[in-house]
């Protein structure tokens, strides 16, 4: 599902918008389309998810296959890359956990999107391991790549300027550890925004102003972006994604209004 449709002599914009996991309440799943699971109830309002479970444990390829079918053409998963790999191995050698994640991931099929890397507050940047681990990575699939740092050496020009090189996206992240965690980085030609809830992560909802200040750095992108919202402990996410939801799709229809030509 495309929510903004920009006019064509611009680039088209792919606005992939979900939550971590695809969670709804009861009173939720009143306001989604009729399915045969929560999953599919989910998508037809959003069309993405990120799956977070990956993270502790390994799912079967029949599982992956069968939430690739549950969903319509055009949404997306993003799967985190297991802890094993990030925070257990640091991403040292870590090649045989790290390719039986990507052969797992692989039965989304043409429904799999980038993969996750999210890693521990303590992993400082070091430059050969890095290199190593993204090179490791992209030899084994063709799935972009987004990656979450949560030390401060990984917020520099350089660092910035190395996973440009490798194609690897860098977060934009609420809340950011420091500043310029923020903001995206690295590779542009995907843009990650990850909302954890503030002040209490996991827990708080945004307000509809933050809201749609995210919504106006959504459009001032161009190609790939992902919005995922993570404060899901209390329900805050569906809803604060519904939101934006409806901020992006009140601007496409402001900005189809405004391209049309005047009446003579």
């Amino acid at each position: 599902m495309k929510l903004l449709e920009p006019p064509q002599h611009q680039k088209t914009q792919h606005v992939a918008l979900g939550t971590a996991g695809w969670g709804l309440s009861r009173e939720q799943q009143e306001r989604f389309g009729p399915g045969d699971s929560v999953l599919q109830r989910y998508a037809t309002r959003f069309n993405a998810a990120e799956i977070n479970s990956s993270f502790y444990r390994p799912h079967r390829p029949a599982t992956y296959a069968r939430w690739a079918a549950s969903v319509q053409q055009g949404f997306r998963f993003s799967v985190k890359v297991p802890k094993a790999v990030t925070h257990t191995a640091r991403l040292r050698e870590c090649a045989a956990p790290l390719a039986e994640f990507v052969e797992q991931v692989s039965h989304l099929g043409e429904k799999l999107g980038p993969l996750l890397v999210q890693l521990p507050p303590s992993l400082s940047f070091e430059r050969d391991v890095v290199e190593d681990f993204f090179s490791l990575l992209h030899g084994m699939t063709l799935a972009r790549t987004v990656c979450e740092p949560r030390h401060a050496s990984w917020f520099t020009p350089e660092v910035d300027a190395l996973l440009r090189d490798l194609n690897v996206s860098r977060v934009a992240a609420d809340p950011a550890k420091v500043p310029a965690a923020a903001h995206p980085g690295g590779s542009l030609s995907m843009v990650y925004y990850r909302w954890h809830g503030s002040p209490k992560m996991y827990s708080s909802s945004y307000l509809d102003s933050q809201l749609a200040r995210l919504a106006a750095q959504v459009q001032a992108n161009s190609g790939d972006v992902w919005v995922i919202f993570d404060n899901t402990a209390v329900g805050a996410a569906v809803e604060n994604g519904l939101i934006l939801r409806n901020l992006l799709s009140s601007a496409q229809s402001e900005r189809q209004t405004s391209c049309q030509p005047d009446p003579k």
